[in-house]
């Protein structure tokens, strides 16, 4: 049977404009719809930058729904809800994008990144833990691993703390050693709260040591469990070389100090090294822990090329300080305290209350990132979170 070619010849021209009707169809529906979603996501971006964000929102949703494979309009809308305070909403848009499986690989990133953000908002600190550590090995890693850090310092999980801190240590884009240094100290303190051995709290306090040469908990740690090891000996020659290395916290440990030295029966090195100290920066503490050892701020030395002068006694100590804080109302109390007035029993009490009351404000340690003030020497401050925030130093003498 022969093929007739009239068929084909006829059948081309006849296809040829069905498919040309069909794709201007196409072409009509594609630019309706993309006439209708540029409109909308130009109305949302307008209300948004009006700060008019309900309606912003219900344009974003508008956009979204012509066009549902439209990433960035989906993050856009979760950004809104979560700054709008509705996490719930926002989980929901970045779970909807992390379940498409025709989303990049980057996109796929970027929106793990925004639902760990948003149970971090809504302080759901579990679930954001589980999303933040779905970011190990992506482009948001460093972040995602700040992030941990700061809940489980927040928590209170040291051990798992340095770990995190020991990772962004090795990525060498800050240095971590002082933080880590904390979180093995605060490990220590909780095997020495539950009665753990000592020598696995003194191992841990050690690595601290090493981590943070420079930093005074580690040596202070030590030289704590070493008195209550039974060795004042080996706690004052801690302090001694913590004294040098970090000279400016001596107030922090001169009680401390004071303590070890009398049970190790070395009072006198204490006393000179503290007087010398203080000599350069005097301190209301480093005085306490010098009259606490039955001396007074001058040294011996002074005292030498002095011979005509009466030895003070060691409580005019608070007056010698009022010459180098005129206006210390700590020093004037302390030393009212132990004077005997006219008319003792009916002027004393009262003053000496008021005295107080006014100077105690002035004891308090205050926060240099956020001025949280407290009368215990924080290492994390408990208001802004912040690891040694605190100056050594009382509120009176900053």
């Amino acid at each position: 049977m022969d093929f007739d070619l009239s068929w084909l010849l006829l059948g081309l021209p006849v296809a040829f404009v069905l498919g040309w009707l069909a794709s201007r169809l196409d072409l009509r529906q594609l630019r309706l719809e993309n006439r209708q979603a540029p409109k909308a996501y130009f109305r949302g971006l307008n209300f948004l930058l009006n700060e008019q964000q309900d309606q912003a929102i219900d344009a974003f949703i508008e956009a979204v729904q012509n066009d549902p494979d439209t990433q960035e309009l989906h993050f856009a809308l979760g950004n809104l809800f979560r700054r709008r305070g509705e996490y719930q909403r926002a989980v929901r848009v970045h779970e909807h994008l992390l379940s498409r499986g025709d989303l990049s690989r980057a996109d796929r990133e970027r929106a793990q990144h925004a639902l760990a953000q948003d149970f971090l908002s809504a302080g759901l600190l579990d679930r954001a833990e589980g999303a933040l550590q779905k970011l190990e090995g992506t482009r948001f890693e460093n972040e995602a691993r700040l992030a941990l850090l700061a809940i489980y310092e927040r928590s209170r999980e040291w051990s798992q703390a340095e770990l995190v801190a020991a990772k962004l240590d090795a990525a060498e884009q800050a240095s971590y050693g002082t933080r880590r240094a904390h979180h093995l100290c605060e490990q220590a303190a909780e095997l020495v709260a539950r009665g753990a051995a000592q020598e696995e709290a003194m191992a841990l306090l050690q690595q601290a040591a090493a981590l943070a040469p420079q930093a005074p908990r580690p040596p202070m740690d030590i030289a704590a469990l070493q008195v209550r090891g039974g060795e004042p000996a080996a706690a004052f020659d801690t302090l001694v070389r913590l004294a040098e290395t970090a000279p400016l916290a001596l107030p922090l440990f001169a009680a401390q100090m004071q303590q070890a030295a009398v049970a190790a029966r070395r009072s006198g090195e204490a006393l000179l090294l503290l007087q010398r100290r203080y000599a350069h920066a005097p301190s209301i503490d480093v005085l306490e822990a010098i009259i606490a050892l039955g001396g007074s701020p001058t040294t011996a030395e002074a005292e030498a090329r002095d011979a005509s002068a009466t030895a003070p006694a060691p409580r005019d100590g608070y007056l010698a300080h009022l010459t180098h804080q005129p206006g210390s109302l700590v020093a004037a109390s302390r030393w009212l305290a132990g004077e005997t007035l006219a008319d003792d029993a009916r002027t004393h009490p009262p003053v000496q209350r008021a005295l107080d009351q006014a100077a105690r404000p002035l004891l308090r340690y205050r926060c240099a990132a956020c001025g949280f003030e407290a009368h215990q020497y924080f290492w994390h401050c408990p208001g802004c979170q912040a690891w040694d925030s605190y100056p050594p130093r009382r509120v009176e003498e900053l």
